[in-house]
């Protein structure tokens, strides 16, 4: 037996409409799905064409091998076409009132003959049924759905032997229809099923109901425009009941009574499967298995998806009912009699498709690399497509699956790689604010170092000449007092203009050998802090030693320090903290503040912004304190809170050093 289908492929993919949802893969019985960056290709030796992931897939990325075109092309031709219709065909064509209707629909459409398959399922049964008593120490597995053979000959091999060595309905048909009307007839093959597509090159070409029914509607052909006509001869009989589950044990004239029967019926893409499993351990000895790979051929892939399975079975039955109640049962065995002569027997060869079993070792390396580190890991969640994790890490083992099908794993990275990038945009984000603040204060820069210079030699001049007067007016003299005022204000002037020339030029840097810890809390010792607030300290650093301008550095401190003490009038917490990385110390100044409001947070580093009153502050510290850190190779970034709907308030300065000397 071998497939009339050239590229043997019979359910294959449709890539640009898989969305990688797995369901294909977790609904094949066999494992025939293959993962390929991410896109799930069928494995043609691995398949039994079973049409599972055709019925599952809810994009139509599965489909199968369509014959429509060639049935054509034998209808329009000079052959006598023969119709084969498998006795589901009730269950599909529910609204078409009659079989007669049906018959003559099709004889509309061109076929010269049509026979139903029904009348193969009698005489299969007649060579099961003898099969089964006459042969007690050998169990049988019924060979007449082709996706079980396939499965058994591909991936159970060891099987292939308990294989009833009959054919099917189908193919008994075939012979029988050849016996009676010739062997150059064409047959075509009509039913639920993609499997036939492949089963037999006895029979010329197999369609589905789904394809039959495109047929009907590309022809336009109506069921209310047709006049009925009987089915040709050979006239079926029980055999009507075939499709349905426990249809072999009843077309055979057996009871399904456990304790009278050792026949052992089970269907649908689980149960079979697990018949096999139980069968091929031994646990099913003395039993013969009717195994149909969907739950029964009523809801075989090729069917169209109107109507549940009760009321298919219901339709079954009462077309069944109706015909044996019709049936010429003389006639009917007088068939049977002069065609059971037919060799119906069969062969089959394993075609052994079984993937490798890895070593322990490899199966531990596969888990890891989908985060399963021990047995708390296996969720078996089944979202992959497999039942559990090891099943998966050996299908990628195998090359049959990837580590990203696993979606707690893919999970877990995705929340990982979204946190590192949340780093890296804050960290981008800090780094072009330094930037912008850095263009603005060298223009700031140029500007101030320009005005200092015009503003230094008129000052020296209102200083000096002032002093003078201040010093030759009496003590009692009334414009003493106004020239003190002019020589205070003049020292202000040339204390801010010295800021300014500090802010614009580049001071020498003078780096010593210095232990940091020691040296923040010798800051926290430098201010004056007031009773109502609270100081602390934390170190959280290995090696202390860093390379710093002292002097300057201890101006940084100090100055932050003071303004955190000032943002703090109704008292609070400061809290310095220094820390290190491998290249970096990092010094934190917090306060519980006021907070710096949102619109003034890119002007606080801006020469004489500040938010302190009319004469308690020039605006020229947080200018200083950033150049002398820059001067230093590090960078200085705030977090602050104004609004206290937001959380506690408070600021927070972070100054990184680094490490490494400065040069």
């Amino acid at each position: 037996m071998k497939s009339n289908v050239t590229d043997n492929i019979l359910v294959y993919t449709v890539k640009d409409r898989c969305r990688v949802c797995y369901t294909c893969v977790r609904e094949c019985p066999v494992k025939a799905i293959k993962i390929v960056v991410g896109q799930a290709e069928v494995m043609p030796d691995r398949c039994i064409a079973c049409g599972n992931c055709v019925n599952v897939c809810s994009q139509g990325a599965k489909t199968f091998n369509k014959q429509i075109s060639q049935v054509h092309e034998l209808l329009n031709s000079n052959e006598l076409v023969i119709a084969a219709v498998a006795p589901s065909f009730p269950a599909e064509f529910v609204e078409i009132e009659s079989g007669g209707i049906f018959v003559a629909m099709l004889k509309k459409l061109g076929f010269h003959k049509v026979i139903e398959v029904s009348f193969g399922a009698d005489l299969v049964a007649e060579k099961y049924k003898t099969l089964t008593e006459n042969n007690n120490e050998h169990s049988y597995i019924s060979s007449d759905c082709p996706a079980v053979v396939a499965c058994i000959e591909k991936h159970h091999p060891g099987l292939v032997k308990n294989l009833a060595p009959v054919v099917s309905p189908m193919v008994a048909s075939g012979r029988v229809i050849r016996k009676k009307y010739g062997e150059n007839i064409k047959i075509v093959f009509i039913g639920p099923c993609i499997a036939k597509k492949g089963e037999s090159d006895e029979i010329d070409n197999s369609i589905t109901f789904i394809e039959l029914r495109q047929m009907f509607k590309s022809n336009g052909i109506d069921p209310s425009l047709v006049v009925e006509s009987n089915f040709d001869p050979p006239t079926a009989g029980k055999g009507s009941v075939f499709p349905v589950s426990h249809g072999l044990l009843n077309t055979m004239g057996l009871t399904s009574d456990v304790t009278e029967c050792d026949i052992i019926v089970a269907d649908g893409r689980k149960d079979f499967i697990d018949a096999i499993t139980e069968f091929e351990k031994g646990n099913l000895e003395g039993n013969h298995l009717e195994l149909l790979c969907c739950q029964g051929c009523i809801m075989g892939p090729g069917m169209s998806k109107n109507g549940s399975r009760l009321n298919r079975k219901n339709k079954i039955t009462e077309y069944a009912k109706s015909k044996l109640s019709n049936l010429d049962t003389r006639q009917w065995k007088n068939q049977i009699e002069e065609y059971k002569s037919i060799d119906f027997s069969r062969e089959f060869n394993p075609d052994d498709r079984r993937i490798k079993e890895p070593s322990e070792e490899e199966i531990t390396k596969a888990l890891k690399r989908i985060g399963k580190f021990d047995h708390m890991d296996h969720l078996n969640c089944r979202a992959c497509g497999y039942d559990t994790c090891r099943e998966h890490a050996i299908a990628i083992i195998n090359g049959l699956a990837e580590d990203e099908m696993c979606l707690p794993h893919s999970i877990e990275i995705m929340h990982e790689t979204i946190n590192n990038l949340n780093v890296s945009n804050e960290k981008l984000a800090t780094a072009r604010q330094a930037l912008k603040q850095s263009e603005k204060l060298a223009n700031m820069g140029q500007l101030s170092a320009g005005i200092a210079h015009e503003l230094n030699n008129p000052l020296g001049v209102i200083s000096m000449y002032s002093n003078i007067l201040k010093d030759e007016s009496g003590a009692d003299d009334p414009i003493r007092e106004d020239l003190e005022l002019i020589v205070e204000q003049a020292d202000r002037c040339k204390k801010i203009v010295g800021g300014l020339l500090n802010f614009a030029r580049k001071n020498q840097v003078v780096p010593v050998k210095t232990n940091i810890t020691e040296f923040c809390q010798r800051s926290l010792q430098s201010v004056i802090i007031p009773a109502n607030i609270t100081t602390s300290f934390t170190s959280k650093v290995e090696n202390p030693e860093v390379f710093i301008d002292k002097d300057q550095m201890m101006q940084v401190l100090t100055n932050l320090e003071k303004n955190a003490i000032d943002a703090m009038p109704e008292g609070g917490k400061l809290h310095v903290q220094v820390e290190d990385s491998t290249s970096d110390f990092t010094i934190t100044i917090t306060d519980e503040g006021c907070g710096i409001k949102e619109e003034n947070m890119e002007k606080i580093f801006t020469p004489f912004f500040t938010t302190k009153g009319i004469g308690k502050g020039t605006g020229m510290g947080l200018p200083l304190v950033y150049g002398i850190v820059k001067m230093h190779k590090g960078q200085i970034n705030v977090k602050s809170n104004a609004i206290e709907e937001k959380g506690p308030t408070g600021t927070s300065f972070i100054i990184q050093l680094p490490k490494k000397p400065i040069i």
